[in-house]
C-alpha cells in the first residue's frame, strides 16, 4: 500500500536556518508523531524509533533513516527503511526550501509511504487516514518549531 503526502507552508525564517532545522535529525526527530527516541549513527543516518499500532497490532517501528540529498539552504531529502509490527515501510520525505522575501522562506514538503505485509491488509482503510493525520502533525509541529 503506498500513499503521498504534499504541500507547503511559510515560515519567518530565512531557508538557512530553515535547512539547519531539517538536516539535525536531534531537532526533527522529536517533533514526529509517537516518538520514542533515536540513536544517530554517522553525519547522515539515523535510527528513529516511533510507537506504531492499528486495531490489535501494536508495537514499536525501528526504522533506518539516511538524510539522502542535502543542499544547505535548498533541500533536505531523508530515505527511510524500517519493519514495524506486522509488516516492513520504506519511506521518502523531501522538503524545498525558496526565499520568499521578508527573510521568510517557503517550505514545499513531499513524502511518500510504502507499507508490505500483514499491517497493510489487516488496516484495510484505516491506514491511510492515519497516516495523513500523522503527516498533519508533524508539518504543524514544524511550522511552531520554526516559527
Amino acid at each position: 500500500m503506498e500513499i503521498k503526502f504534499s504541500g507547503d507552508f511559510v515560515v519567518k525564517k530565512k531557508p538557512e536556518e530553515v535547512y539547519s532545522f531539517l538536516a539535525d535529525p536531534k531537532k526533527f526527530c522529536p517533533l514526529l508523531p509517537d516518538y520514542q527516541g533515536m540513536e544517530v549513527v554517522d553525519a547522515k543516518n539515523f535510527l528513529v524509533k516511533l510507537s506504531v499500532g492499528i486495531s490489535h497490532i501494536r508495537g514499536t517501528a525501528a526504522v533506518k533513516m539516511n538524510l539522502a540529498q542535502a543542499e544547505a539552504g535548498k533541500r533536505a531529502v531523508y530515505e527511510g527503511r524500517g519493519d514495524v509490527p506486522g509488516g516492513s515501510a520504506t519511506l521518502r520525505a523531501g522538503f524545498e526550501l525558496q526565499a520568499a522575501g521578508n527573510g521568510e522562506t517557503k517550505v514545499t514538503w513531499s513524502g511518500q509511504s510504502s507499507v508490505v505485509g500483514r499491517i497493510a491488509s489487516l488496516a484495510g482503510g484505516l491506514l491511510e487516514p492515519l497516516a495523513k493525520k500523522n503527516v498533519q502533525k508533524l508539518i504543524d509541529g514544524l511550522q511552531r518549531a520554526l516559527s
